[in-house]
């Protein structure tokens, strides 16, 4: 008599073997696609972290910004203005700060910076320099560092084609954080001392 062989349980194994593949596949695909996802939540977290930090340090200008004349020519020697740090902003060592000035006709791109604390405006009258004229609200400490709730004026020399009616752009690139542009014009008359709008 012949015996006949029933291939049934081959076949189950054959199914078991492929739904194990495609198992193990799946798994190891879904690590793949989640260790991704990890990595992009952690790039995208570092790059928030960055934000904060570059936008805890920016500056601010309190109170107005002021032309003063060159002599009796009919053009700005020096800007003055007032800065301090944002709310909530940390401290930032304003000597490694790049100032640029640029109007319709001259572009100065990083200007030398005078050290000292009493930085006098004349003495950068129309020169690619500025630096710190006076600090307020300093705690004692004489050094360049902006700390919270402290102000320093600073005086940028500025070219002689800073004359009536011209746009005037000052940058301000703190070490570590964004670019300040104190954006202004000249007065259709220019007076000792003048306010810029």
């Amino acid at each position: 008599m012949k015996t006949r062989l029933s291939e049934s349980a081959f076949t189950g194994l054959e199914a078991a073997i492929v739904l194990i593949a495609f198992v193990v596949v799946a798994a190891v695909f879904s690590y793949v696609i989640l260790g991704a996802g990890f990595f992009t939540s952690q790039k995208s977290q570092e790059v928030v972290q960055t934000g904060i930090q570059e936008a805890s340090s920016s500056l601010q200008v309190i109170g107005g910004v002021y032309g003063m004349q060159n002599g009796s020519n009919p053009s700005l020697g020096y800007v003055k203005f007032t800065v301090g740090n944002t709310a909530g902003g940390t401290a930032l060592d304003v000597s490694k700060m790049v100032i640029s000035y640029q109007d319709g006709t001259t572009r100065w791109s990083n200007l030398t910076y005078q050290s000292g604390y009493t930085v006098s405006g004349d003495s950068l009258m129309n020169a690619p320099e500025w630096g710190i004229n006076q600090t307020a609200n300093d705690v004692g400490t004489q050094n360049t560092l902006l700390e919270p709730g402290e102000q320093f004026i600073l005086v940028v020399g500025v070219p002689v084609s800073a004359t009536v009616n011209t746009p005037i752009t000052i940058n301000l690139q703190p070490s570590n954080g964004a670019v300040f542009q104190i954006k202004r014009a000249v007065p259709a008359a220019i007076t000792p001392v003048n306010i810029l709008y």
